[in-house]
């Protein structure tokens, strides 16, 4: 009975924190707002009664120390509650007055449109340029789809080995025709390039669970499907309409492929070379380091879905599309090979950035 009448005598603190975490929320102090600094003549008030709130409403730092002592002894009494297994009623209130308390202490930063954007043009352009991953999947894919497409054009019978001729007579009959007499859906379209294309993308992301051979077998399966297509159809001819058709959206597309396939890489390495660390964090690691390079092979696929819905598709003429895909092909250009320059924080590389991550997570 002890323990039950030294928790009753606590309710009083409990109220209090509640009262202050009420505070703390009617002042905005939990979202990062209103903990400004103090004149001298409000600081020399508070020192008179430390615990009184600031005239002007604002959070002092008095409230703030406050806080974490009542937090601190709500979870110590929390635990006397469970230990001697006092009524439900009295665990649950703790229980949750201690879960709004922790996440007003250790809350995680909002979202900032200003933080997204230096990450996508700043810290995702210098890994890119060094990371050992994208040239092996550059490599892989582009090698792959070059050579497929050489030999779909120049081997008759290659192309109904790979893809099948049933796909090629749809493919054939599909391009028939000048684009100006096709039905237009641009939306539609648009909306199921989206999810078509993000899903090859996220597909070679997530197969890196597999130590990254899954992620090799679906580049080397995209690369060498699609390059068959383009080889066979030069020899058509269809081949105009299919090119006039491909070209507009294709450096976008392709690049977010490679890029989705080298994250996905370097999450199955994760697993492989853990660095001294157990698997699981090796993996959560890796995983950290490379979303921000998932995210921006999705930006670059919803991109290409706009490109290939509204551009593809239209009766633009051949050279306005080839212009579209010159300057997205500049654009990919100017921003692997200069995004993120001079930065603040410029690191060597990837791996180099990941492993100050790891450190800083280790000194905390």
């Amino acid at each position: 009975m002890r323990v039950a009448e030294r928790l009753a005598r606590r309710e009083q603190v409990w109220r209090e924190l509640d009262a202050l975490l009420i505070r703390f929320e009617q002042a905005g102090a939990l979202r990062g707002r209103r903990l400004l600094p103090r004149s001298s003549t409000i600081a020399a008030e508070q020192q008179e009664d430390p615990t009184a709130p600031a005239p002007d409403g604002r959070i002092g730092a008095a409230e703030v120390v406050r806080l974490g002592e009542l937090y601190r002894a709500a979870c110590a009494d929390l635990m006397l509650a469970e230990a001697y297994d006092l009524p439900r009623e009295t665990v649950a209130y703790l229980h949750a007055l201690v879960g709004r308390a922790h996440n007003s202490i250790y809350r995680t930063p909002g979202f900032r449109v200003r933080d997204w954007a230096s990450e996508l043009l700043e810290v995702v352009p210098r890994r890119l340029r060094s990371e050992p991953f994208l040239k092996l999947a550059s490599a892989v894919f582009w090698g792959l789809m070059i050579l497929a497409g050489l030999l779909a054009a120049g081997r008759p019978g290659f192309a109904e080995k790979i893809v099948g001729p049933g796909q090629l007579a749809n493919l054939e009959e599909m391009y028939a025709r000048p684009l100006t007499e096709m039905p237009r859906e641009d939306a539609f379209m648009t909306g199921f390039y989206i999810n078509h294309n993000a899903a090859i993308g996220l597909k070679c992301y997530a197969y890196g669970l597999t130590f990254g051979l899954m992620t090799l077998y679906e580049l080397s399966f995209q690369a060498i499907v699609l390059g068959t297509m383009f080889g066979h159809m030069a020899t058509t001819p269809s081949a105009s309409n299919f090119y006039e058709f491909v070209t507009a959206h294709g450096p976008f597309e392709l690049t977010a492929i490679v890029m989705s396939g080298a994250a996905g890489l370097r999450l199955g390495w994760g697993l492989i070379d853990t660095k001294g660390q157990r698997r699981l964090d090796s993996l959560a690691r890796e995983a950290r380091a490379s979303l921000p390079v998932v995210g921006t092979a999705v930006c670059l696929f919803v991109l290409a879905a706009f490109v290939e819905g509204f551009v593809s598709a239209s009766a633009l003429p051949y050279w306005g599309k080839a212009g579209v895909a010159i300057g997205s092909t500049l654009l990919l250009l100017v921003y692997v090979g200069l995004g993120g320059r001079g930065a603040a924080g410029e690191s060597g590389g990837f791996a180099e950035s990941v492993g100050k991550g790891s450190e800083r997570d280790r000194g905390r």
